[in-house]
């Protein structure tokens, strides 16, 4: 089998850097925050040896893809058309999509939006979530939670001034303080960040690593974000009001789930 290969195509208006091994029906995979396309390098592997195109992008305002200006570039209506663009670039008709973190909304949302496209879908660590009466960060102002992680990424360059400070210790806490391992060996970093400190101080330092995390993995992460700054991956956060009011087309909408005469998802 030939190795991973990263490539380039210019779609829904931007540049996107994806990640591709193998044949067969295309599976996209969706990468979360603070993650890359990366971050599924070991699941892609399996994948292709199953019969499989896998295709892991960079999503938008990650890594090597594109990071517009515009903070209102990052609403899932975008991200959606991403994905919806990048299936058409592969040549493909259908995708199974699957999200991991920030990247399971993106493949609930592209089952939501374009079931005739997205054949199958898969969420991992958020399951999917209705539209509500109001969006999460006016639920969290009105209980006084201001200081809850996503409310603290609310202001521009906030959390850009915190995290951009040492993007490989960033990395490091926060990927093993989000993990099992981390949770297990008191390493978690705090969903409410305690008031006169920033993400990165509140964080524990993660002394040792677990085997599915490797100084070189740690290094990448690093340099990649060293670069491109977390501004592209915080501005998903910003708008999550914006995508509440946007989405109001499909409240009460079912649960998006692959169209009942579509072929089973998982077959090659």
């Amino acid at each position: 089998m030939d190795s991973i290969q990263g490539k380039f195509v210019e779609a829904n208006g931007i540049r996107i850097h994806y990640l591709e091994l193998g044949e067969g029906p295309p599976v996209l995979l969706c990468h979360g925050w603070p993650e890359l396309a990366y971050s599924w390098r070991r699941q892609m592997k399996p994948l292709a040896q199953a019969g499989y195109r896998v295709v892991a992008p960079d999503m938008r305002g990650f890594g090597l893809t594109d990071a517009p200006d515009d903070l209102y570039a990052y609403g899932m209506l975008h991200k959606v058309g991403d994905m919806v663009a990048l299936v058409g670039a592969l040549g493909a008709d259908s995708a199974v999509v699957v999200g991991h973190d920030w990247g399971a909304p993106v493949a609930w949302h592209c089952a939501l939006y374009r079931p005739d496209l997205f054949r199958g879908v898969a969420g991992l660590s958020v399951p999917y979530s209705p539209r509500g009466s109001q969006s999460l960060p006016s639920l969290l102002g009105k209980m006084g939670l201001t200081r809850f992680y996503m409310m603290y990424f609310q202001e521009p360059g906030v959390a850009e001034a915190d995290l951009e400070r040492d993007p490989y210790q960033v990395q490091r806490r926060l990927l093993v303080g989000a993990s099992g391992y981390g949770v297990k060996h008191g390493k978690s970093w705090p969903a409410i960040i305690p008031p006169g400190m920033g993400l990165l101080d509140a964080s524990p330092e993660a002394d040792t690593l677990p085997d599915w995390l490797s100084e070189e993995d740690l290094d990448t992460y690093g340099k990649t974000y060293a670069r491109t700054g977390y501004r592209g991956g915080l501005n998903w956060y910003r708008n999550m009001d914006r995508d509440w009011e946007l989405n109001a087309p499909w409240a009460g909408a079912p649960s998006p789930s692959p169209p009942a005469s579509s072929p089973a998802p998982w077959t090659a």
